[in-house]
């Protein structure tokens, strides 16, 4: 890796201050049987949370819409697939998302953008 970028992932990485549980949904057989359950595939992966606040023009008389974008900043080798559970843990609070999509993958980092867990699709 160059030395570069290797100084610059440092630099980043410095600055993750939450930890993270990946979980994926998985199929078992058991007795000609199909069970889905849930599999901790990461534990503990420090990470980072960035929170944006974005207002949305459209209003009614009853309420006013706004959207937040959540997003996860981790390290760029680990596979998180669409759709995974991530349990987020940091500043004395735990948060259950969901990958809302593929991340964009950088030499220094990956960014994933999360969604509030609902349950499993």
């Amino acid at each position: 890796m160059n030395q570069y970028i290797l100084f610059a992932r440092q630099a980043l990485e410095s600055q993750y201050d939450w930890k993270c549980d990946v979980i994926e949904l998985k199929s078992k057989v058991e007795k000609n049987i199909t069970k889905k359950s849930e599999e901790t595939v990461l534990t503990a992966q420090k990470c980072r949370v960035s929170f944006e606040d974005i207002g949305v023009n459209t209003q009614t008389d009853t309420e006013s819409k706004k959207t937040q974008k959540i997003k996860l900043f981790i390290a760029p080798e680990l596979k998180i697939k669409s759709g995974s559970k991530i349990i987020v843990t940091g500043r004395g609070r735990t948060t259950e998302y969901k990958n809302s999509g593929e991340p964009a993958v950088y030499d220094t980092h990956q960014e994933i953008m999360l969604e509030l867990w609902k349950g499993w699709a």
